[in-house]
């Protein structure tokens, strides 16, 4: 990341390289990344699976209960106006 910022500070910047140049840069910066290991990915998933279903039940329950106390309150409206 700071070879791309001092390039592009750089008064050379203009100058475009080849592909060859990009393929280069593009391998050599993957070579620098660290990916997760399989344990990892499938502890992290589980994770996100528990939690969209937790998050899913919490608001459907929170839904209802609006839907319930909102249909307790027009209720309650009608029979106070005789409608």
């Amino acid at each position: 990341m700071a070879e791309a910022i001092n390039v592009i500070d750089s008064d050379d910047h203009k100058k475009k390289g080849g592909v060859g140049e990009f393929v280069r840069e593009t391998r050599a910066e993957l070579d620098r990344t660290t990916f997760p290991s399989n344990d990892d990915v499938k502890r992290t998933t589980v994770i996100v699976i528990v939690s969209v279903i937790f998050f899913a039940v919490y608001l459907f329950l929170i839904d209802h209960m609006w839907v319930y106390l909102l249909e307790g309150l027009m209720w309650l409206v009608d029979k106070i106006v005789g409608v």
